[in-house]
């Protein structure tokens, strides 16, 4: 069975994975778990590589929003992913998740090898630092798998240097600031109008040196098309409204609905007049 996920995460592109036994993870949901009848057995972990050239260039979204939202690929990939698991061996129980797991993701995915946690919290791979979504497969068949110790990142300080919440600058993370409902403070208004960001922060990921690397050796960027299609790096108020509702939910940015998106839009065009009229 480990050779038949191995040979379907390969042929689906990905190609940084790893295998763990359920009981080696810390198990955050038992609930999950209990849902999918799997009380032991293994967990196979892989990690998603999303940043593409698209993402290059000038934009006003995280990275990971670039493209069409990965949980649209990610059901994709694993109801093709179950079924032939499924078919190919009937006595044993299956599951798949990304985000809500019952396990810590990030410790896991560290302990299966494949990468280090860095100081700003992620999951850092050799090959495309630490733009990629985890994901794994549950399973109750006991597979051979041995945990390896977490490695930390090589410390070099720049996340935490570039951050804007260490900095003081602002009381949360950016990436949660441009997701906030509601009604913004003048001072959180004033963060996203001079970070520019219409919705997420990669600041820390942009100065790693580990993206540096993998950068230089061409390895960053995704060789999965479902990445590289219909991108969107430079949103504005005009294409927002431009979108239909079926184009609108293929983004990362739709669950939090148009009002918090538009919201943030305005202060950048408001930032961009500012600066247009401002004396030379």
């Amino acid at each position: 069975m480990k050779k038949r996920i191995s040979e379907l995460l390969l042929a689906n592109r990905i190609d940084c994975f790893g295998f763990l036994p359920l009981d080696a993870c810390t198990v955050q949901k038992p609930h999950l778990l209990e849902r999918y009848g799997i009380q032991s057995g293994s967990v196979a972990l892989f990690a998603i590589p999303y940043y593409t050239r698209a993402c290059d260039g000038e934009r006003n979204l995280s990275s990971y929003a670039v493209g069409k939202d990965y949980h649209l690929y990610f059901r994709m990939l694993t109801e093709k992913i179950l079924e032939a698991l499924r078919a190919e061996f009937p006595q044993n129980r299956f599951a798949a998740f990304a985000d809500h797991s019952p396990i810590d993701e990030r410790r896991a995915a560290a302990m299966a090898g494949l990468g280090v946690i860095g100081q700003n919290g992620l999951l850092i791979t050799e090959k495309y630092s630490s733009y990629v979504f985890i994901g794994e497969l549950l399973t109750d068949a006991l597979l051979e798998a041995s945990p390896q110790e977490i490695s930390p990142c090589i410390g070099c300080g720049a996340c935490q240097k570039i951050c804007p919440q260490k900095s003081g600058e602002c009381a949360d993370c950016l990436s949660s600031l441009t997701q906030k409902k509601g009604v913004l403070s003048p001072s959180e208004e004033s963060v996203i109008r001079n970070r520019k960001s219409a919705w997420g922060c990669d600041l820390c990921q942009e100065v790693c040196p580990y993206t540096a690397s993998a950068k230089k050796r061409g390895t960053l960027y995704s060789p999965i098309g479902f990445f590289n299609e219909e991108t969107l790096a430079l949103l504005s108020a005009e294409i927002l409204t431009q979108m239909d509702d079926e184009a609108f939910s293929k983004r990362a940015y739709s669950w939090r609905g148009r009002e918090v998106i538009s919201r943030n839009l305005a202060l950048l065009e408001k930032r961009n007049d500012l600066t247009k009229d401002a004396p030379t």
